[in-house]
């Protein structure tokens, strides 16, 4: 059994920071890609940044020199760093790991901006 864990979510004022962790746990004992999506109210889900086993990492283009992903391999964590938080980064943010076969997904956890 996998289970992704994720925590950090939270309320924040623009202009704020929050990071977002996710842990794998059960059995799962390689990890490939890991990354981050986020889904807004009345918006698709959409890739916010994604992060290699190697450590290459990819961003949207809307989070670039804002959000920092990383990952701790012996953890099994991934994480987002998230710096100067805009409103329109408000939406649930999901973990996503991927293994030699099988995907998992995170439950989401709440990011909410203020203005």
């Amino acid at each position: 059994q996998v289970q992704l864990v994720e925590s950090g979510g939270g309320l924040v004022q623009a202009g704020g920071s929050l990071r977002l962790s996710c842990a794998a746990s059960g059995s799962i004992s390689s990890i490939n890609a890991m990354g981050w999506y986020r889904q807004a109210p009345g918006k698709q889900r959409e890739l916010v940044a994604r992060i290699s086993s190697g450590g290459s990492t990819n961003y949207a283009d809307s989070v670039k020199g804002r959000f920092t992903i990383s990952r701790d391999n012996a953890k099994k964590t991934v994480y987002l760093q998230m710096n100067s938080l805009k409103p329109e980064d408000t939406a649930v943010y999901y973990c996503n790991v991927q293994s030699l076969w099988d995907g998992y997904w995170g439950q989401g956890t709440q990011v909410t901006v203020s203005s």
